[in-house]
């Protein structure tokens, strides 16, 4: 009886949750907008109070809904933290290949870099390549170098306009560099400014084969690193 008590609640949340999704689209509203107070959800989606809470905890940890407490509820960032979660969990807890998650990630972050490679050329520009040249500086000088290397990747496919490309790129970076520690994987390298250097030096000339090759052999390392962990 509890079990199916359980049962019932959750599917009742979840259609509770849907209901709150498909107001926000019905109403267009946008992240940041604010939702309705409790009470006039409860009356908009013909749902109890307690099955209102329910869902909106749900959303909120999927970064839907944002609570702001003491202010209210309102459309979130719509960011990629649950995927974040997920994939961060997944990496740490593998029950078969504890490096497979990395060694995905990788994977997917040079196929973005690559893939892209005549569309990154063609986009930046003269002071976009400057500041990528600055950021490899930085990690010269060991300045943050860990930060300065996320910035780097995440300006590379900025000037794409794809704002899912930027999340992911973001989001592979959390988990690569919250997981690899845990696994014993470094997160830098010794060569790691003339291999960044090799990718700004190859877009500033508008080498594709260059870039393409510059991209590959920044990755060789990493990959080769989780290969032999993984052996």
């Amino acid at each position: 009886m509890v079990s199916n008590e359980r049962v019932g609640r959750a599917l009742l949340r979840e259609e509770v949750s849907e209901r709150i999704k498909r107001y926000i689209l019905d109403n267009r509203l946008r992240p940041g907008a604010p939702l309705p107070t409790e009470n006039e959800l409860c009356a908009a989606l013909g749902a109890s109070r307690s099955s209102v809470r329910e869902a909106i905890k749900t959303l909120d940890a999927l970064d839907i809904v944002e609570v702001r407490h003491g202010h209210g509820t309102y459309v979130g960032r719509l960011s990629l933290s649950a995927l974040v979660e997920g994939l961060t969990f997944r990496g740490l807890l593998s029950p078969d290949d504890e490096f497979g998650v990395l060694s995905d990630l990788v994977e997917v972050r040079e196929l973005f870099e690559r893939g892209n490679a005549a569309r990154i050329i063609d986009s930046l520009d003269p002071e976009h390549l400057d500041s990528l040249d600055a950021l490899v500086d930085r990690m010269g000088r060991g300045e943050n170098s860990v930060e300065a290397d996320r910035a780097f990747h995440a300006l590379l496919v900025h000037p794409l306009g794809n704002e899912l490309v930027s999340q992911l790129t973001d989001a592979f970076w959390d988990v690569y560099t919250t997981v690899a520690p845990h696994l014993g994987l470094p997160t830098d390298e010794h060569d790691t400014v003339q291999l960044h250097r090799g990718i700004v030096n190859a877009a500033r000339a508008a080498d594709l084969d260059g870039f393409a090759v510059a991209v590959v052999a920044h990755y060789a390392p990493i990959k080769h690193r989780i290969t032999a962990a993984r052996a």
